[in-house]
């Protein structure tokens, strides 16, 4: 070998790069790896002007090697720009069944916007009314009929739902949505412009009437889209707005009733829903129409072109209507605008028995196509369902009514921050909702949902019995999650148990029951405990007040201050007014009580449930 002259002493010694193998392979260049093993010199002496010689002994200059790498660098990318673009895969063009999906996808989601933009006026003009029925009230000097405002739209709302499912199947859920938006800006502007008490409430029937058609079409709307077990997870967002509505109409109710006054609150409803049913001209969907039945569910001829109201069971409407209104009024005004023994309460419930024999005669032999079918009632699972919502519903509006009052009573609370307190229940709703609603989305199973969520409701109902006894505190506040939370849960899992028992065809019918077990839990609920604190305060003060020496008179007018207001705490002497709360709370906690027989007759409800794969 031949080295370059001016070798230093004790330099490292050199070495030469060995050429690749011919059998050996690089990531840079195809077939060929660059050796890393490289040979000593001979001679342990360098230089900074190293070179070196080949097997061929050719002179080989120190920088031969970097440039041989760096032509192999350049060469290797040049082949990944040339290779790149063809190994890059083509996208996948959707499938029709795909398109098709993502299609019915951004319908629903119209769909479940214009919807909730309705559903969220609605339940917050609810609370809105709950918050400001006195200060509506008081100034016509009406006071004692303020309960009227949301009786008579509960009681309308209960009597029209059975023909609103109706004519939906005939004219189709779109128009009658539009029509339902229609009346309710129409109700709430009559209230607004109210010269009286009776033309408001005449207001609230109308709104009522329309709420009642509202919510039946928005669940029917949903399950004319979706698939069945997906109903509930999109219904869940509904109920979700619904909620949130609730919970904050009576703080904005108050708020406007304060500042603009509670005219503009029910004025300023009205533009909403008219933006609502623009909404709904626009993006609805066609929808088709359920097909005629008869009463055992067998398809028939149907009436003919141009007369479509020919279809509708007028006679079962008008008999059912006065059914629910004898029944459900004696309930509103029993023990509060009469007394119980009253000759008018035992005459209403009469006029409900008769009209209930003949409402099962004209349904039964009479009608065409039923207003309610009444093999719905032979369906075990229909029933019990029925059951178990109005069991639920009863129990968790006790408690709606109950936990403000108990704040109100027990810490002297305002009225906001004793509303404030029913947001963990209604945080539980919503979170309850949108569970169950992807449970029976992923699984197709409703029933261990519903066992769930009454037994949660049951517990919480239990807590309350035992742990709110007037000194409670921020942490046993939260006592009334597990309650929302079952309602919540059930809200949504009923539903789907119904719709999974009944022939298509009467989907709007039992829907409408649903609607209408839900009324009857509400009416029940709030009328059992209202009358459950009252007469159970009237009973314990009475007692407490004669134990302590007062007279007959005395104790009359004491009671008759405390049942009116729980202002009166305030202006009584403190031993007064220690008893006035200790007579409340003792009627609270049997209210409470009342609310987990409602819940644990639910729970038993579910045992009996059969159980259909979605």
């Amino acid at each position: 070998m031949v080295f370059s002259s001016g070798l230093a002493q004790g330099s490292p010694p050199k070495h030469r790069a060995q050429a690749p193998a011919a059998d050996e392979t690089t990531p840079l260049l195809p077939g060929r790896r660059t050796s890393t093993a490289l040979a000593p010199s001979s001679s342990g002496a360098s230089s900074l002007t190293i070179s070196s010689l080949d097997d061929s002994d050719e002179f080989v200059p120190w920088y031969a090697d970097v440039e041989r790498d760096a032509a192999a660098k350049n060469a290797a990318a040049a082949s990944i720009r040339e290779v790149a673009p063809t190994t890059i895969p083509a996208p996948v063009p959707a499938t029709p069944e795909e398109e098709e999906a993502a299609a019915r996808r951004k319908m629903v989601l119209r769909v479940v916007a214009i919807l909730v933009v309705g559903m969220f006026t609605n339940n917050a003009d609810g609370s809105l009314v709950l918050a400001t029925h006195p200060t509506i009230a008081s100034e016509f000097n009406d006071l004692a009929d303020s309960s009227w405002l949301f009786t008579a739209f509960a009681l309308a709302g209960a009597a029209t739902q059975a023909i609103y499912a109706k004519l939906s199947d005939i004219y189709g859920r779109r128009a009658l949505l539009v029509t339902s938006y229609s009346f309710f800006a129409v109700g709430c502007f009559i209230v607004g412009i109210g010269g009286s008490m009776w033309e408001v409430v005449l207001g609230r029937v109308v709104s009522g009437s329309a709420g009642s058609a509202m919510g039946i079409v928005s669940i029917l709307l949903i399950t004319d889209l979706v698939p069945l077990r997906e109903v509930a997870a999109w219904q869940s967002y509904v109920n979700l707005a619904s909620t949130t509505g609730r919970s904050l109409g009576g703080p904005l109710g108050g708020f406007l009733a304060d500042t603009i006054g509670w005219r503009w609150s029910f004025i300023g409803q009205a533009p909403i829903f008219m933006f609502a049913l623009l909404l709904c001209l626009m993006y609805l969907p066609s929808d088709t129409r359920a097909p005629v039945t008869t009463a055992s569910d067998t398809p028939v001829k149907p009436a003919p072109k141009g007369s479509p109201l020919l279809r509708i069971d007028w006679l079962g409407a008008i008999v059912l209507a006065l059914l629910i209104l004898a029944f459900l009024t004696p309930l509103e005004i029993g023990g509060t605008k009469v007394p119980w023994t009253s000759p008018l309460i035992f005459a209403m419930f009469g006029a409900a028995a008769v009209l209930a024999a003949l409402f099962v005669f004209v349904e039964g032999h009479w009608a065409r196509e039923p207003i309610f079918p009444l093999a719905l009632f032979q369906q075990r699972d229909v029933v019990v369902s029925y059951f178990i919502t109005g069991c639920q519903t009863a129990a968790q509006l006790g408690l709606m009514f109950a936990v403000p009052l108990y704040f109100q009573v027990t810490q002297r609370t305002s009225n906001t921050v004793a509303g404030a307190h029913l947001f963990p229940a209604v945080a539980g709703n919503a979170v309850g909702g949108i569970m169950a609603g992807a449970y029976i989305r992923r699984t197709g199973r409703y029933k261990k949902p519903m066992v769930l969520a009454t037994m949660c409701s049951s517990f919480s109902y239990l807590l309350l019995l035992l742990r709110w006894h007037g000194n409670t505190n921020i942490w046993e506040s939260l006592y009334i999650v597990p309650g929302g939370f079952g309602m919540g849960v059930v809200q949504s899992a009923v539903f789907i148990s119904v719709q999974a028992s009944v022939h298509p065809s009467n989907k709007a019918a039992a829907t409408s029951g649903m609607w209408l077990s839900t009324s009857i839990g509400m009416i029940l609920g709030l009328a059992t405990i209202s009358s459950v604190v009252t007469e159970t305060m009237k009973w314990d003060l009475n007692a407490t007040l004669r134990a302590s020496g007062l007279d007959e008179v005395a104790r009359r007018k004491i009671i008759e201050a405390a049942s009116s207001s729980v202002q009166y705490i305030d202006k009584a002497d403190p031993e007064v007014a220690k008893a006035v709360v200790a007579a409340y709370v003792r009627g609270l906690t049997y209210s409470h009580a009342v609310s987990l027989f409602c819940a644990l007759s639910g729970l038993a409800g579910t045992v009996l449930l059969r159980e259909h794969k979605v």
